[in-house]
């Protein structure tokens, strides 16, 4: 596995990473068990993955404790992200936004126990708070960089204005935010505003939730507490809609011999250098699928093909339902 460079300050992490939050929380049905977990991850390590990214609001809680009891046998080998931004006493708090700087103080105290770490690699807000001041924000995190309790400030979500003025503040090592082949919106402000300051890129989502493995279809029927249900883009109508795509990614797999997902990865690799996608799993037989995807470089014929079916197949439904849109993009 390659090493990538996220932002300018010398943040250098596989150039695939692995996204935890499906570990324990948003995908319904019972979470992985401690044990099957723990194992997923070591394995990650074992075959060369060294960013692993988590938050504070999957599980609540039980998703970092799962990451720092796994990795704390290996902590000075890896890249461990982790999020503040919401407000977790109580219920519904993917509804309650908070990042004043005394909730950004507590959350970092609580994250560094259940990591079992001494300092935060990567410290995202997870989405902009409008009742703060970004420069708040991204002062609060420069005086726990400046304490050792972090060691580098991302933003997730976050509009180009938004990324601006916290980057003045505070260099901005990575945005996280959803990119795929069925989500290009980042390439037409977000990706040249990033180049532009040197920041990092670290698409999540990069398999459209599953959907672009070629897994689900209109009749698969998810979990009552499954995430998915909630997003227009998962109704069977749009996943039938969407089926064309992902045919067209087939055919495009097919003759290379690798698989829908594989070529998805690539192609998010081919973007440019300085993005790591952080694709997920529960199985290891997907996580070595996945992984396999960074020895696959598209030639310039099957990425123009690529860019043909997207120029003729445009993706049916919205990817947020409007109350967690309005979230996004500040």
């Amino acid at each position: 596995m390659k090493g990538r460079f996220l932002g300018r300050g010398g943040l250098q992490v596989s150039e695939l990473g692995l996204g935890c939050m499906g570990l324990s929380h948003g995908y319904g049905g019972r979470p992985a068990d401690r044990r099957t977990g723990i194992e997923l991850l070591r394995a990650a390590v074992e075959r060369g993955v060294t960013f692993f990214d988590t938050a504070e609001v999957y599980g609540p809680f039980t998703n970092e404790e799962l990451v720092g009891e796994a990795l704390a046998p290996v902590r000075d080998g890896v890249v461990i992200a982790t999020k503040f931004g919401f407000d977790t006493d109580g219920p519904n708090a993917l509804d309650r936004l908070n990042s004043r700087p005394e909730h950004i103080r507590r959350v970092a105290e609580a994250s560094l126990r259940r990591l079992r770490t001494e300092a935060i690699d990567l410290f995202y807000q997870h989405r902009v708070d409008p009742s703060v001041p970004i420069e708040d924000v991204a002062g609060t995190v420069r005086e726990l960089i400046g304490e050792g309790k972090v060691r580098h400030f991302g933003l997730s979500e976050a509009g180009v204005e938004t990324i601006r003025r916290a980057h003045a503040v505070q260099p901005v090592a990575a945005l996280q935010s959803e990119y795929s082949l069925w989500w290009r919106e980042p390439e037409h402000e977000i990706l040249p505003a990033l180049e532009e300051l040197g920041i990092g890129f670290v698409p999540f989502a990069p398999l459209g939730r599953g959907f672009l493995t070629g897994a689900i279809d209109a009749s698969t029927q998810f979990d009552s507490d499954d995430f998915r249900n909630k997003l227009p883009r998962f109704a069977a109508q749009a996943r039938e809609a969407n089926q064309a795509l992902l045919d067209r990614l087939g055919a495009i797999a097919d003759a290379r011999g690798a698989t829908r997902a594989q070529v998805a990865l690539a192609w998010l690799l081919s973007r440019r250098p300085w993005i790591v996608p952080i694709p997920g799993t529960t199985k290891l037989h997907r996580l070595e699928e996945n992984l396999g995807s960074a020895s696959i470089e598209l030639s310039a014929s099957e990425l123009a093909a690529i860019e043909r079916a997207l120029a003729e197949i445009a993706v049916v439904g919205a990817r947020y339902p409007e109350q967690l849109q309005r979230n996004v993009g500040r």
